[in-house]
Order: structure tokens, then sequence, then C-alpha cells
């Protein structure tokens, strides 16, 4: 999983969610990765701000890619529903080689965005190799059971977490934002419950993970990312708790992990930088051997 620019190929590309609150000024660390991997100079990169209803969000994002390098930086005004059907939008989307979705309000970009054109086009472009990266709301609606909202400083309880359907790039996660800054540990332990086979990510701000196309994920930032594997659950009493109380999880796994760990969603383990390295070397001198 060597972070490199790609072109569109039968490969699925990187799905990138950042916790918010990434470095937009001094060393873009993150941005910069995700330019390198649509293309650098050569990169087309679509901007969607749906989620803020900020006028400057888009032209932001066009200054810090543009200072980065890439070749094309455009953005999409949709503000409506409508807009989605726009065929200028879905040509740029076409020729993208990269794509990136704001933070604000994730309910705003799945109401706005669920079941379009658009939509269909991020997934297609992801599902041929070109990277999609999103940051808060735009982190939360990559996976296929979204964050909606919820309560923060709370312990696992019933009706701490409320989720929607998201735009599906994965099925093997639930992702929210602003992780370690809001603590929101119990609501993501929550919505891991419903459905254990779910793997939780808590991304903090200015940290991302880089997903590739192996389904192993680097943590690229200043933060770390929170994985929450409820697989092995011996016991939960999820099932027939009341309305606001606490629940019982027993047999979680939790890592937490800084810049340079790996998990592998697949086999749902975690690597620190140079043990996952060892393992490739292996993996690969076995595949040679053969």
């Amino acid at each position: 999983m060597c972070p490199a620019p790609v072109v569109p190929t039968a490969d699925r590309g990187f799905i990138i969610p950042i916790g918010g609150g990434e470095d937009r000024v001094k060393e873009m660390q993150i941005h910069r990765r995700f330019v390198e991997l649509a293309g650098g100079e050569n990169a087309d990169i679509v901007v969607i701000p749906t989620a803020s209803q900020l006028e400057e969000t888009g032209p932001d994002y066009y200054r810090i890619f543009s200072d980065l390098g890439a070749g094309n930086v455009e953005f999409l005004p949709i503000s409506r529903r409508v807009d989605c059907e726009n065929p200028e939008f879905s040509e740029m989307l076409d020729r993208a080689t990269g794509i990136f979705m704001t933070g604000g309000n994730q309910l705003r970009l799945s109401t706005i965005l669920g079941g379009t054109l658009v939509a269909q086009k991020i997934r297609r472009q992801n599902a041929i190799g070109v990277p999609v990266a999103g940051t808060s709301a735009g982190a939360s609606i990559m996976s296929e059971h979204m964050v909606a909202g919820g309560d923060s400083n709370s312990a696992p309880a019933v009706g701490n977490v409320s989720l929607a359907p998201g735009m599906g790039l994965t099925n093997a996660v639930i992702i929210d934002q602003h992780f370690t800054q809001r603590n929101r540990l119990g609501r993501l332990l929550t919505g891991t419950s419903y459905n254990p086979f779910l793997i939780g990510l808590g991304i903090d701000e200015d940290t991302a993970a880089f997903i590739g196309p192996d389904n192993v994920f680097e943590v690229v930032g200043s933060g770390t990312v929170t994985t929450v594997d409820a697989s092995h659950l011996t016991h939960s009493s999820m099932w027939d708790a009341r309305e606001g109380e606490a629940i019982s999880l027993l047999g979680l796994r939790i890592d937490v992990m800084g810049e340079g760990c790996r998990y592998d969603l697949t086999n749902r383990q975690a690597y620190a930088p140079d043990d996952h390295a060892s393992f490739c070397s292996l993996a690969a001198a076995e595949i040679k051997v053969d």
C-alpha cells in the first residue's frame, strides 16, 4: 500500500476519510498525499462543497490543491438535488482523477446527493481507480452506514447515535470524525453494537485513514485513528436495553493508531509501521517463490 499517483484502472481507488480540522496552511500533509494519488501535476480534482453552506469553502480548497501543484481543480456548486442532474457536472466527474468532499452537515450532503447521478458517478469513478477523499461530514458519508448525529461525551447507550444510509464506497466500516476532540467513543461503540460486522473508525482532527484497494489503511496526520472491532463480542445488552440506558459490550477489541500505523480491514489486524512493512515483504517473497 504505497501512495503513488494513479490512473483509472480495474482496481478500486483509495478511500480517504479525514477527521476534519486538517492543516490547510503549513505542511498540508493529508492534502499533499491526496494530490499525489490523484496524479500530481496531471491531477484533475473535483471538489464537492455541498455539505457546507459557506460560499468560501469551494474556493478555499481550490487554493489548497492548486498551491500543491494539482494540474486542474474545479468545484461543483451543488446546493439542490436538481443540480446533481447537470450534464456539465457529470462530465467533470468523468474527467476527474481525484474527488474531494468537504465538511459541514452530513445529512445535508446525503439528502442532496443520495440516489442522484452525481452519487452514482462518484461510486463508479472510485470503482475504477479514482481516489475519493472527504473531511468531517465528507468522511462520514463514505460508508454504507453513516453516523448522522448523536451525543458526544456520552457512554455507549441506546439512542446516543443516529444512523442513515451513506454513499456506500465501503461496507466494511462505520466512520465518526472529530473523534478524540469531541469524545465520541461512546457513540461509535453504540453504532458498532447495532451490527458487529462493521469496524468502527474514529478519526481525529488533522488525521486521515488512507484505505487502499487491498482494504489496508495507513494513518496519516497528527492525531490517531481508533478502530472498534465488535466481531468477537461475547455479550451485548443492546437488543433488550431501554432508550437512554447504558449498554454492556463484552469482548470488544480496540486499537489506537498514530501516524504510519496500518490496519487490515479484511483480517481485522493492526500493525505498527515496521511490522506491516515486514509482513508485506514476507507475503511478496512467498508469492514470488510460488
